[in-house]
């Protein structure tokens, strides 16, 4: 079905800079919108109050009320809750993205604005607001007219989806170029002076050998040092430094190449110098996420350290999207984590008046093949577990159980959708209120990329 936009919508540009009020204003207005403008967040919600605009269009970096603020003030207000916030910035920083979907955003759109793109986001999330409108408008009036309503509410729902499905890539794909980009900025700042001190490091050690090897002979020839001599010896404990001064060149290589090691790593994880689809070690995959994750298996005040039981097969590499499974495994173990945090009670020890022998946090991951096509993956942790209602949810698209703030309900809809139609596979889900929660990924060995 054509998506349409409502004629006449009403739009709201709250920024402090006048050449982009002005430039938007004029563009939008011309392209048959009511514009309305703010020029800092205050005198914006105070307008969001009686005009109701059905879309706003917020600068984040903005004296006063930034635009963060602002957006959390609008979506904690029944009455302004449900109106769309697509954020204007010149932040690229995936943290300040993240953050801004978490309190509500629906888009970001990234200065300097470019007026076809504006456009664009504006009809395609006034579209998506005007079928949620619809939807609910004709949800209503099933109980009237059933077989009638239920085909129309049908379609306006498949709509909805396929509209979340492309604002879901939309964000995927945002989110891990900027992964990408971060990633090769740290590596590239770190290995300018980590090559500086490595590549010195063996120079300074050789240099080091052959003065205490000088040394040494000069202790041999001149056996009786002047007392002035002797008693520097003894207060700088010269024995001492000739043992110690070479341990702290090789504990600094030691750290340089441990370094080296972990640039590498992130790399690989993002697989930056890569093809897309290619050859992947599974197990590598899964390794590399677990040591970017080890801080969050750490003990923490409130529960002991998170065990972690691999029992791996002997997989082959397989054809496959690499860095958009590592994507699936860092969700779905994050969120095996934040199931055992959830149960702080259930860890503690008879010192705190509970049981003398609480049980320890577990993840078990389990990789296997399956009738010798396909490759099952497993991921299981004794937290909290969920209900069937929850269960029935869980890969729905910003569909969370997590605080207002905390989440975005992102995280297992895009692994579905990796796992399901990049790589014609399955991920199903094994949960019990209380005993746990066990994740099972299956796809085929054999994947021909398309």
């Amino acid at each position: 079905m054509t998506l349409q936009v409502p004629e006449k919508s009403k739009l709201l540009i709250v920024d402090d800079n006048p050449t982009n009020l002005g430039f938007l204003f004029e563009y939008l207005t011309q392209s048959e919108f009511k514009v309305l403008v703010a020029l800092d967040g205050e005198s914006a919600i105070e307008q969001v109050q009686y005009a109701q605009p059905d879309l706003i269009l917020l600068d984040v970096m903005m004296p006063g009320l930034d635009g963060f603020t602002t957006c959390k003030h609008l979506k904690s207000d029944p009455s302004t809750q449900d109106i769309p916030v697509i954020f204007m910035t010149a932040l690229s920083d995936t943290v300040d993205k993240v953050q801004g979907f978490k309190i509500g955003a629906v888009d970001y759109i990234t200065k300097p604005l470019q007026p076809e793109e504006v456009l664009c986001r504006v009809q395609t999330h006034l579209a998506l607001r005007n079928l949620q409108k619809r939807l609910i408008n004709q949800n209503k009036k099933l109980l009237d007219s059933q077989d009638k309503e239920r085909q129309r509410s049908l379609e306006l729902e498949q709509a909805l989806k396929k509209l979340q499905q492309t604002q879901l890539q939309l964000i995927q794909s945002e989110k891990m170029s900027s992964l990408g980009r971060m990633v090769a900025g740290i590596a590239h700042e770190i290995n300018n002076p980590l090559n500086f001190i490595y590549s010195n490091a063996s120079i300074t050690k050789t240099y080091l050998e052959e003065l205490l090897h000088l040394l040494h002979s000069y202790q041999r020839t001149y056996n009786n040092p002047s007392p002035e001599i002797v008693a520097e010896t003894e207060a700088i404990d010269l024995n001492f430094l000739q043992l110690d001064l070479p341990k702290i060149l090789n504990s600094m290589q030691v750290g340089a190449e441990r370094i080296c090691q972990i640039i590498l790593l992130l790399r690989s994880f993002s697989h930056l110098d890569e093809s897309e689809f290619k050859l992947t070690d599974i197990h590598q995959g899964i390794d590399n996420t677990l040591f970017l994750l080890q801080h969050c298996l750490k003990s923490q005040s409130d529960r002991p350290a998170i065990r972690v039981i691999k029992e791996y097969s002997d997989l082959p590499k397989i054809a496959c999207y690499g860095s958009q499974l590592n994507q699936v495994f860092t969700s779905i173990i994050t969120n095996a984590i934040e199931a055992i945090d959830q149960e702080k009670e259930k860890w503690r020890t008879g010192n705190n008046g509970f049981e003398s022998n609480p049980p320890t946090p577990t993840i078990w991951i389990c990789t296997e093949i399956k009738d010798n096509a396909n490759v099952v993956i497993k991921i299981a942790d004794n937290g909290s577990g969920m209900n069937d209602e929850v269960k029935r949810q869980i890969f729905d698209p910003f569909f969370t159980t997590k605080p207002v703030g905390s989440g975005t309900g992102l995280g297992l809809a895009i692994s579905y959708q990796i796992i399901v139609e990049k790589h014609k596979g399955q991920l199903q889900i094994n949960s019990q209120l209380g005993k746990g929660t066990e994740f099972v990924i299956d796809i085929p060995l054999d994947l021909n990329e398309e």
